[in-house]
């Protein structure tokens, strides 16, 4: 299963220090591709064919990190590739399969990749059964 984070706009300091950190961190856990998008109108045509699409939104669904590592482990399970789309500014409103929160707050778009990527790490310790959550 491959893991593709599909974002509107381009990922700029400090945050793309962030995400590379999580990007080296996930290697060995999970094939995690990052791609961005400039415009929303191009972000239906950079889904993955069979891809489960996960679209981050804040009236989306909210998991706790085992809750969310049951999810990934799920996707896993169904053998299709998982795309989470985040939206710019102004959000996005495209057909998913999902829509998760990542929780009440309105976040930066920059930052909640930092924060998707760092719980999908979480998540991958949890199923690995590796010390990093508590």
């Amino acid at each position: 299963m491959r893991i593709i984070v599909l974002a509107v706009g381009k990922l700029r300091p400090p945050f793309a220090d962030d995400v590379q950190h999580y990007q080296k961190l996930l290697a060995r856990h999970a094939r995690v591709e990052l791609v961005e998008v400039r415009e929303d109108e191009q972000v239906s045509r950079r889904i993955p064919e069979r891809a489960f699409v996960s679209l981050l939104d804040i009236g989306g669904q909210s998991y706790d990190s085992v809750e969310f590592s049951r999810f990934l482990e799920d996707r896993r399970q169904a053998g299709r590739d998982v795309c989470f789309v985040v939206g710019g500014p102004y959000g996005l409103q495209i057909e998913a399969d999902h829509r998760l929160s990542l929780g009440r707050l309105t976040l930066p778009h920059q930052l909640a990749r930092v924060v998707l990527l760092e719980q999908i790490y979480r998540g991958h310790k949890i199923l690995a059964n590796e010390p990093y959550h508590y």
